[in-house]
């Protein structure tokens, strides 16, 4: 039985971000509101800067907001002039990679609960191998990380984010700088730890195939400043495989995606835009 979140239930309510207020003053993220509930693969598409990366920090706690609210069940982790601490309900995986490159595999997936004080050592040692197998990646626990391909080195990323029971998963394009073919076998890998974990997860790519394929939810956001411009609810159910990227349901969501994605990235191209967080 697939399990069903009871926690990370998201809310943004007209979040705005300005950076540089007394320079610059760039608004990048303007009156933005949605609701993400326990447990849904959310997924944000949008031009370059257009705001995408900075609701993900300001719910990671990496940066405060100049008006609004960021909750997590029903708890403010985010206003203006106030930033809950990075912590492990709120875990990121990043674009280029954060494990330790003198640590093993295993080691990697350990140290949080470790570093956190949740676990001893040996503790986490034999939850992190009781995990990697059951994300069949047993056997590599004793490598190091430049042993592995990058498809699975990002594979391992997940474990250690995983191993620490967040609430919800920050996934800044995670898969960006892969070739097709492993970026297809790590979609299908994060597919299946969700169908085993049911975390919320928050997901921004450019992506649009990678969008349908892994989100229940695609939001299309404006060049900047960011907004909500458009909501589409992918019904393919789970689990997924490869097999629904060729289905009609997919390429009508793709054209649609596609469709809204391509407006605002000829206005960020026309207005000259350049990628901010």
């Amino acid at each position: 039985m697939t399990p069903v979140a009871a926690r990370g239930a998201i809310n943004i309510r007209n979040v705005s971000k300005i950076y540089d207020p007394d320079g610059a003053n760039v608004l990048a993220v303007d009156n933005c509101s949605v609701d993400i509930s326990p447990g849904e693969f959310c997924v944000i598409v949008g031009p370059s800067g257009c705001g995408k990366t900075t609701l993900l920090n300001a719910i990671a706690g990496f940066h405060d907001i100049s008006s609004g609210e960021i909750s997590l069940d029903g708890k403010p982790i985010c206003t203006p002039g106030f930033s809950a601490e990075p912590g492990a309900d709120r875990i990121v995986v990043f674009q280029n990679g954060a494990l330790f490159p003198w640590s093993t595999v295993l080691n990697n997936v350990a140290y949080g609960p470790v570093v956190q004080g949740t676990a001893s050592s040996t503790d986490a040692k034999t939850n992190a191998q009781a995990l990697l197998a059951e994300l069949g990646l047993s056997g590599i626990g004793d490598r190091y990380p430049n042993e592995l391909s990058s498809g699975m080195r990002r594979r391992v990323e997940i474990a250690r984010a995983l191993i620490n029971d967040p609430k919800v998963l920050l996934l800044d394009e995670p898969f960006r700088a892969m070739d097709a073919l492993t970026k297809g076998v790590a979609q299908e890998f994060l597919l299946q730890a969700y169908d085993r974990v049911r975390k919320t997860v928050f997901f921004i790519t450019h992506d649009l195939e990678e969008a349908i394929f892994l989100g229940d939810r695609v939001l299309v956001m404006t060049t900047r400043p960011g907004r909500i411009k458009q909501t589409l609810h992918v019904d393919f159910g789970r689990p997924r495989n490869y097999k629904i990227r060729s289905s009609k349901q997919y390429l009508t969501l793709k054209s649609q995606i596609f469709e809204a994605v391509r407006e605002e990235a000829i206005r960020a191209f026309e207005a000259g835009e350049r990628e901010l967080a």
